[in-house]
């Protein structure tokens, strides 16, 4: 099953997000290469591709799990969360009808 997880930024966290992406990342890559995951990316938190120091709003990863305590489990042990990134994660099914 598809699961959708998204991160909500805490106030004032790019600092800690910026020291957390290439953890972060590896994880992503590491689904990637299994092929679990469908789309991953951050949010930003104004109209721009380069948000500069507004940062970001959260993040949105769209990944395949066997269940959603595996997709929460996987979440919650996402660096960003260890970090203090994130300040809530919530974890969904998700079923894609287009690609």
């Amino acid at each position: 099953m598809w699961y959708v997880i998204e991160g909500h930024d805490a106030e004032g966290a790019l600092p800690r997000r910026r020291q957390a992406r290439p953890a972060h990342l590896a994880r992503l890559q590491a689904l990637r290469e299994a092929g679990r995951l469908l789309v991953a990316g951050p949010c930003p938190a104004i109209d721009a591709e380069d948000p500069g120091p507004a940062g970001f709003s959260g993040s949105v990863v769209i990944a395949q799990f066997d269940s959603l305590q595996q997709a929460r489990a996987w979440a919650g042990a996402d660096p960003y969360v260890e970090a203090g990134v994130y300040a809530r994660v919530e974890v969904r099914p998700f079923l894609p009808v287009l690609r």
